[in-house]
């Protein structure tokens, strides 16, 4: 499995509590996105909050593995300077792959957009 490296990840808590709180909110389906704008020379950072309302620990597990896959990819593609915290909804059990990884794709093209204004 893919997983993002050490710098790519928020690991603290009050780094998550921080950008939940601070960071700007994109709804979604299957996940709520909190981001925070950092300077573009930084890498992106991401983290995730699943919760048991998703489902067993290997319906939850299943999930994180697929939202870090897509994180992956977005690291791939050169996203810089962001800190993003995923919540994730009841709704993402079932979600196939591809309709997650287009949501989480327009989340953070929307949290991007700021910063190019």
């Amino acid at each position: 499995t893919i997983v993002p490296s050490r710098q790519h990840r928020v690991t603290r808590g009050d780094e998550y509590r921080s950008i939940v709180r601070k960071g700007r909110r994109v709804g979604g389906a299957f996940c709520i996105t909190h981001a925070v704008l950092r300077s573009p020379e930084e890498p992106a950072r991401f983290g995730y909050i699943v919760t048991k309302a998703v489902g067993n620990a290997v319906t939850r597990n299943l999930v994180r593995r697929r939202l870090k896959g897509i994180t992956e990819a977005l690291l791939h593609d050169g996203l810089t300077g962001v800190d993003v915290v995923f919540r994730v909804l009841p709704a993402s059990s079932d979600a196939p792959y591809a309709r997650m990884a287009d949501e989480v794709g327009r989340a953070v093209t929307r949290v991007l957009a700021e910063r190019n204004q």
